[in-house]
């Protein structure tokens, strides 16, 4: 079993009042052309006209050789966090394939478990991953540029 994680609120409300990003900028602001832009919070697309925050993010609390930082889109106004019912949310189907890889309790990459898996077998994939005792979470990015999806735990 899996779960979804996604950004906590308190770092995103921060962001959304125009705290620092990852390289210590204000996000920026920009309205939504539709699908394309996943919130990292809600986990549904930023709706079409609607505007959105463009910031540096990185998903570690610290910074070291395997700290990826990488664009990332959030809803401007407060959005409700993702709260994982079993079903995989829309940012994380609305893509043919998604990069999945194991990260071990000291944040660092568990080599061997990176792989680009498709939308339909994302659950199974990330399952498979965690089955692994050296593997604490699961990255989930996109296939195509890299960017960080959400987190996948253990349920």
């Amino acid at each position: 079993m899996i779960r979804i994680t996604a950004l906590p609120t308190p770092e995103v409300r921060a962001l959304q009042s125009g705290g620092p990003d990852a390289y210590g900028n204000p996000p920026e602001r920009a309205v939504s052309d539709g699908g394309g832009n996943p919130c990292r919070h809600c986990l549904r697309h930023v709706p079409k006209g609607t505007e959105m925050l463009i910031l540096a993010h990185r998903p570690f609390a610290t910074v070291h050789p395997y700290a990826e930082t990488g664009p990332i889109f959030l809803c401007a106004n407060p959005c409700d966090r993702h709260v994982d019912d079993g079903t995989l949310p829309e940012v994380l189907t609305s893509s043919p394939d998604y990069l999945i890889k194991g990260y071990d309790r000291n944040d660092r990459i568990v080599y061997g478990t990176g792989r680009v898996t498709p939308a339909a077998d994302l659950a199974n994939g990330a399952a498979a991953i965690l089955s692994r005792p050296d593997v604490a979470y699961v990255h989930v990015r996109s296939a195509r540029n890299n960017c960080y999806q959400a987190r996948i735990d253990r349920a």
